[in-house]
């Protein structure tokens, strides 16, 4: 199951998506590192089609995890804008 936070600040909204297996850890490959923290992802465990509908308001996201080929698949996110930290993927997207 996924883990999704959704922050509200102004016209801005920013939503967060992890695996939950991948709370509190910490991947590094080289210079990169992707700390997978409770206190920006949150605790809230909820369906992919409750991420995607969250992706759908988002002006900013932030996903760790399997969600990434979700959102590649419902056009949120292109693949070659994907990095992989120890084969873990990861995405960003800005909305403007």
């Amino acid at each position: 199951m996924p883990i999704l936070r959704m922050m509200r600040a102004q016209n801005e909204v920013l939503v967060a998506i992890c695996d939950a297996d991948l709370l509190r850890r910490e991947f590094k490959e080289g210079k990169l590192r992707l700390k997978i923290s409770e206190s920006f992802y949150g605790s809230k465990e909820v369906s992919v089609e409750a991420c995607l509908a969250a992706l759908r308001e988002a002006t900013i996201a932030n996903l760790v995890g399997s969600i990434v080929d979700h959102a590649i698949k419902a056009g949120f996110i292109d693949r070659a804008n994907v990095i992989r930290i120890e084969g873990v993927p990861h995405a960003q997207m800005v909305r403007m």
